[in-house]
């Protein structure tokens, strides 16, 4: 399961999903490339000099089953957020099988540190409202990468407000708990994917923003990626490399 709409790092995630460099070639997906690139630049240095660091230190001093508990205890906040897309897709045996992993995993599982709903084998597709648009016919638009956000899509970004109002830690009133566990649920995604950024090939812009996609309509499609021209024949998605 992902967790919230932590963009750059799933855009770190999905190319680490791929074995071999990407088409040279101009996506037609990126029309605003030049400006794409410039924000781009941007948040890679961000990420370089403050997200990346302070990840490997994260990761350095927490154990790790207390990390997996942290990952485990942000991928059950998500699970309202499955819930909701869900209902509204019209895919009732998700919502159900997300409600009870929330449900399980939040009292048998200390308020979501274990995941014992995926041992009773309760298993369930995240959805955000993104993947909603998507299923009521709303076209995915230009590829966009958002200031701090990273990859997104118009057809993304403008389902960013619900998503947000659709996860519980927006409704945390003490702000200083709230920016608290927004920080440590970006260091956690952070630190998850530093194992995969040296399977990054050729242009890291172009291989980023192509796997991102790919991935992308992957979970948009439940799983139907069809074919894509401007993605090397060598890209292999795995879904099991994004299992957390």
């Amino acid at each position: 399961m992902q967790r919230g709409v932590l963009v750059m790092a799933v855009a770190l995630a999905a190319s680490g999903c791929a074995s071999s460099g990407v088409s040279s070639e101009p996506n037609p997906a990126d029309p605003w490339e030049g400006f794409n690139r410039r924000v781009f630049a941007f948040n890679d240095v961000l990420d370089r000099y403050a997200l990346k660091p302070a990840a490997q230190g994260y990761r350095y001093v927490t154990p790790d089953p207390l990390e997996r508990g942290v990952s485990n205890f942000f991928d059950n906040l998500g699970e309202v957020r499955t819930v909701f897309n869900s209902l509204l897709q019209g895919k009732g045996a998700n919502a159900g099988n997300s409600s009870m992993r929330f449900l399980m995993n939040t009292t048998f599982g200390l308020g979501g540190l274990l995941d014992p709903a995926t041992h009773a084998g309760f298993i369930a597709d995240e959805e955000d409202f993104g993947q909603t648009l998507a299923a009521w016919g709303v076209g995915e638009g230009p590829f966009v990468v958002l200031p701090f956000l990273g990859p997104s899509t118009v057809r993304d970004t403008s389902a960013l407000p619900v998503d947000w109002y659709t996860y519980p830690l927006t409704y945390v009133e003490d702000d200083t708990v709230r920016y608290s566990l927004r920080g440590l649920e970006l260091l956690d995604a952070r630190a998850s994917l530093l194992d995969q950024e040296d399977l990054i090939r050729g242009d890291r812009y172009s291989f980023i923003r192509d796997a991102w996609l790919q991935r992308r309509r992957f979970e948009v499609t439940d799983g139907e990626l069809g074919d894509d021209s401007f993605i090397d024949d060598g890209f292999d998605y795995d879904e099991d490399a994004f299992a957390e």
